[in-house]
């Protein structure tokens, strides 16, 4: 690949510092979007990149996806865009609209300030969730990239954000963006080991589960991706020509917590890690009193599986085994002292 300098913005994302580590590690400049410059000392520390920041590969700008301020300077001069998740909450806010308009208005913005400044290359975060909220079609057992999230269903407010944000970056680069070379990476439950302290909400559910907090776990499950697979998919699409215009899903394999649970027991005998299930009445009755337990309850007894065929033919991935993933990310948590 070509060396280039690239904007990734939300950098200190638990997804982006893993993103932004393997461009450097393949020669690219690296532009990153933070909202103070505190955060850009934690980013350039997670991803070894002080030196390069010295030596001008790497540099950082401060972005609000909410305001104009700043996106034609820190477009200027660049070869393409890395425009990552918006957040991904542990708790659903009861204002949906507190994740839905800055989900799709920043994702909007992005890609406007990028067309004015002449960036043609764009690739942008999505979600599993803007995939496999909906009815599989009849003869089918698994989601791939033609399904999309039924927003009149069933569906968190962050699932929601995921489908409108895509679905306007898609109408966009049709419309008004026309030209607009779009990639939307779209991971599964991303686990795997974080770049540093500061990772996202997915990890909380391994914390919590080796925390023996719980004498049972939900009836609830994920196609399950590894948080190096989905940044690799994302700087592999840079350079594939076959990835415009397309979307791709990113996952191993689909796990219950039930599984995760069982993985995490074996790799750590010693810990009190609850593998059995609970009841879906038990979960319902919890949820009333615990809003991150409400937040999965839509999602009981649910399996989504995922093709991820158009990830290994496109990009070339082999995907790192989920139980893995789940390990690896126990083992940073314990290591750290942080479960």
């Amino acid at each position: 690949m070509v060396s280039q300098t690239i904007l990734v913005t939300g950098a200190s994302g638990f997804i982006a510092k893993h993103i932004v580590a393997q461009l450097l590690g393949e020669g690219h400049a690296v532009r990153a979007s933070v909202r103070s410059r505190e955060r850009a000392d934690e980013v350039a520390a997670a991803v070894g990149g002080t030196a390069q920041e010295e030596a001008g590969r790497l540099s950082f700008v401060e972005l609000d996806l909410g305001q104009d301020r700043g996106w034609a300077d820190a477009l200027a001069g660049v070869d393409a865009m890395i425009h990552t998740a918006s957040p991904f909450p542990l708790v659903q806010p009861k204002d949906p609209d507190e994740l839905i308009r800055p989900a799709v208005d920043g994702t909007l913005r992005a890609l406007r300030s990028a067309t004015k400044a002449g960036v043609r290359r764009v690739v942008m975060t999505s979600s599993v969730v803007a995939v496999t909220r909906s009815a599989l079609p009849a003869g089918r057992d698994r989601y791939d990239e033609r399904d999309w999230s039924d927003l009149d269903g069933p569906i968190s407010a962050y699932g929601r954000s995921k489908t409108m944000a895509e679905r306007a970056a898609w109408d966009y680069a049709a419309g008004e963006g026309k030209g607009l070379a779009l990639t939307a990476i779209n991971p599964g439950f991303v686990l795997g080991p974080p770049r540093d302290d500061r990772f996202g909400t997915s990890l909380r559910v391994v914390q919590r589960m080796l925390s023996g907090k719980d004498p049972a776990v939900p009836r609830v499950g994920y196609a399950v991706a590894d948080v190096r697979d989905i940044a690799a998919m994302h700087v592999r699409a840079l350079d594939r020509p076959e990835a415009i215009g397309k979307r791709i899903l990113g996952a191993s394999e689909f796990l219950w917590f039930s599984d995760m649970a069982k993985a995490l027991k074996e790799a750590f005998p010693n810990r009190k890690i609850a593998t059995r299930v609970a009841p879906d009445l038990l979960m319902r009755i919890i949820g009333l009193f615990d809003k991150s337990v409400a937040t999965i309850l839509p999602e009981l007894g649910q399996r989504a599986e995922v093709d991820n065929r158009r990830a290994r033919d496109i990009l070339g991935m082999d995907f790192i085994p989920a139980r893995r993933s789940v390990v690896d990310a126990a083992r940073f948590l314990v290591d750290r002292g942080l479960a």
